[in-house]
């Protein structure tokens, strides 16, 4: 499959992302963990490029190794609900009858709630840290990816192909492996992409709150929230983290975005 030219470079950008949370532990200049009370809050120099924090661990080690938590536990979080949702949803479409109708209503329960309160809800009465704020995320993350997956099969489960399938005998496991997954992979890929941004956020903002990530791990929501109250007299503390999230998040929305337009049978 050739890549189109256009999406090359935004390619390279979320690559090279990704490649600096792979390989954060060998980028560090410094121990990220490593305390030195002496130079705590120590301004951005030519040793400590981004500065120090209150403990005088240094932000640039801190915010290289925060790219591997946080975008671990975005991806893995959206693996995980865009799995779980595209098979819920493209299951009840593909069967229909009672358990397409107890599988929506079942996402319709989850959609009355707004997400972010939910999910706020839900990593406080797990008890906070990254695993619960993943999965409080996850428990109505899958709903979106469920209603698309549905739509997408409902309009592709008539079609000739299908029908041929079933008179060679081929099972609804098989049907929906063989034939419905594959033409409807696009269009959630494309949503896939564009909700990476959204995910990072969500985490980040859980971790700032309290809820995700707990001390002394680096992540970037946690690390803003330990630097709020130093944004007047410290600033560096809580702008690296906010400009690395800032800057992700507008790299992958480019990404997603300029898929959605590679991908859209409109523009071929």
């Amino acid at each position: 499959m050739r890549i189109p030219r256009a999406l090359i470079p935004y390619l390279m950008l979320a690559g090279t992302i990704i490649l600096i949370a792979v390989f954060a532990p060998c980028l560090t200049p410094f121990d990220p963990y490593e305390q030195d009370l002496s130079r705590a809050l120590t301004a951005p120099n030519e040793v400590n490029l981004l500065g120090t924090d209150r403990y005088g661990r240094d932000v640039l080690s801190r915010v290289i190794v925060g790219s591997q938590t946080t975008l671990c536990a975005s991806l893995l979080l959206l693996l995980t609900i865009v799995t779980v949702g595209s098979a819920i949803g493209a299951t009840a479409g593909l069967m229909g009858g009672r358990l397409d109708v107890f599988l929506m209503r079942m996402s319709d329960v989850f959609l009355a709630f707004p997400q972010m309160v939910f999910a706020i809800a839900a990593a406080g009465a797990l008890g906070g840290g990254l695993f619960n704020a993943a999965l409080a995320l996850a428990l109505i993350g899958w709903t979106k990816y469920a209603r698309l997956a549905r739509g997408l099969v409902l309009t592709i489960r008539e079609m000739p192909y299908i029908a041929s399938a079933r008179m060679a005998g081929a099972s609804s496991t098989e049907i929906l492996i063989d034939h419905v997954l594959p033409n409807i992979a696009g269009p959630i890929l494309v949503t896939a992409a564009l909700d990476l941004g959204t995910i990072i956020m969500e985490l980040a903002g859980l971790s700032f709150l309290g809820l995700g990530a707990m001390p002394p791990t680096a992540e970037w929501g946690a690390m803003m929230n330990n630097g709020r109250s130093m944004l007047q007299t410290a600033p560096w503390v809580i702008l690296s983290p906010g400009a690395a999230i800032f800057l992700t998040v507008a790299i992958f929305n480019l990404l997603g975005d300029k898929l959605r337009d590679v991908l859209d049978p409109k523009n071929r």
